[in-house]
């Protein structure tokens, strides 16, 4: 048996399988929560300037009836346009720096962690391969020295193998290979002289119909529930993305191996088992590696996403299981914490959801805090999160949390004028159209001790 062989870097206090598994702005600008902003390019803050120098040149000449400078409408549009090309231009510029710095990091023999996660923390660029090698160093599944990469992965490989087909093999296969290999043997003694085929006898343990506890098939229709309920969740899993819908023959095999990954973590952790959500947490992993362009990885990307989901879960399992609501770990805990947080930044913001309106954290941010924040943003935007919540160096559980404060201070004037219904409408619902970097900006400057705040825009 290979349970007990891998261990997680932390213990969990739940007695099942999980632990076996493995081892700005210009410096007068002000900004105040709750501020409806425009969509900041943090990269071009400082055309910005120019472009509201721009646009007051274009005030100016319209209160003049178009004389002084003289610019008539085509000199305008062509200075607005070039502004804005500017900007796009230093936007490109800013992620082609950035992604030559990761490239950089990443081919280094000994990666520095520290610089990766200073790099990774303002957004990795799509395409190459980038994040999904980042998260995988940043999630410590890979060492960070490279001469360990390749005999590290194949051990991981083999490992899933063997787990899947000890765990998730059909009862019948592993009779078929014991017969198999007791015929081989048998007629290696005795000589096949005589020509006669002999029978290979099914004890009580094998017979499908067997109820008793040591028999493979009733272990083997004990997860028949299981396998219905992540079968039907997987099939919910971004239903507007072909990666994961549909009859292709692509989104089929990319949902069968999902199906493994959940139900092998469900068989070695019977305590948890599966918990519906789990499918949300794991389809950004698996998407990441399945599109790595090295192909290498790419083939790897089942039994990689498996044990990198099992680390992302590491620090939050206790939030699925409902025997441990009310400890330490618990979900009603990491709320109260929650709470506590927005208290300590914004006392008047958390006055009027705790007192005046009613709107408490479990309300809302119980989803926010065990999916991991995939169900409240477009699936990019859950990426760019997801760079931000590896980075963090305090742990993925101390950034989430400072995310879910700044998402209730970046809307602050909407939940101050709204009441029970409004509020809670717009937290379970968040706004689509907020400024993602601007957000992520305020949770990074929320002190993870909870002493201090300071936004340094």
């Amino acid at each position: 048996m290979l349970k007990g062989k891998l261990k997680l870097p932390r213990p969990l206090p739940i007695p099942d399988q999980l632990g076996s598994l493995i081892a700005g702005g210009s410096e007068s600008e002000e900004f105040e929560f709750g501020e409806e902003l425009e969509p900041i390019h943090p990269a071009a803050l400082r055309l910005h300037r120019e472009s509201d120098d721009a646009e007051e040149a274009i005030d100016n000449d319209d209160e003049g009836g178009g004389g002084g400078n003289g610019m008539d409408h085509k000199t305008r549009q062509r200075l607005s346009k070039d502004t804005i090309n500017r900007v796009s231009v230093l936007k490109s510029t800013s992620e082609e720096e950035k992604r030559s710095d990761l490239e950089h990091e990443l081919s280094q023999r000994e990666i520095n962690l520290e610089k990766l996660q200073r790099i990774a923390s303002t957004g990795i660029p799509d395409g190459g391969g980038l994040r999904a090698t980042a998260w995988k160093l940043l999630l410590g599944y890979l060492p960070s020295s490279q001469d360990l990469w390749e005999k590290e992965l194949k051990e991981n490989i083999q490992k899933y193998s063997n787990l899947k087909e000890e765990l998730l093999l059909n009862p019948s296969e592993h009779i078929w290979r014991e017969g198999k290999e007791l015929s081989s043997e048998n007629q290696h003694k005795e000589g096949d002289s005589d020509g006669l085929l002999r029978r290979h006898e099914i004890s009580q343990e094998d017979h499908p119909l067997s109820l008793g506890k040591a028999s493979l098939w009733s272990r083997y229709f004990k997860y028949t529930e299981t396998i219905e309920q992540i079968n039907r969740d997987l099939q919910r899993t971004h239903p507007d993305i072909p990666f994961f819908s549909g009859e292709s023959s692509f989104s089929l095999k990319n949902r069968e191996a999902m199906k493994n990954i959940l139900l092998l973590f469900a068989k070695l952790n019977p305590v948890i088992c599966y918990v519906q959500g789990m499918n949300e947490v794991l389809a950004p992993i698996y998407y990441v590696f399945t599109i790595d362009t090295h192909k290498q990885n790419a083939v790897s990307a089942e039994a990689d996403s498996f044990f990198c989901f099992v680390r992302v879960l590491g620090d939050s399992v206790d939030h699925f299981c409902q025997q441990l609501d009310n400890s330490s770990s618990g979900i009603l805990s990491t709320l109260s914490r929650l709470s506590d947080l927005l208290k300590v930044n914004d006392e008047q913001l958390w006055h009027h959801l705790e007192f005046t309106t009613k709107v408490k954290p479990q309300f809302y941010a119980f989803r926010w805090i065990t999916l991991l924040l995939t169900q409240e943003f477009k699936f990019e935007s859950i990426l760019r999160i997801w760079d931000t919540l590896l980075s963090n160096p305090f742990g993925v559980q101390d950034m989430l949390l400072r995310v879910c404060c700044a998402m209730q201070l970046c809307v602050k004037s909407k939940l101050l004028g709204g009441d029970f219904v409004a509020n809670l409408k717009l937290l379970q619902h968040y706004p689509e159209d907020i400024n993602l970097e601007y957000l992520l900006q305020v949770a990074q400057d929320i002190s993870p001790d909870t002493s201090s705040y300071c936004l340094s825009l």
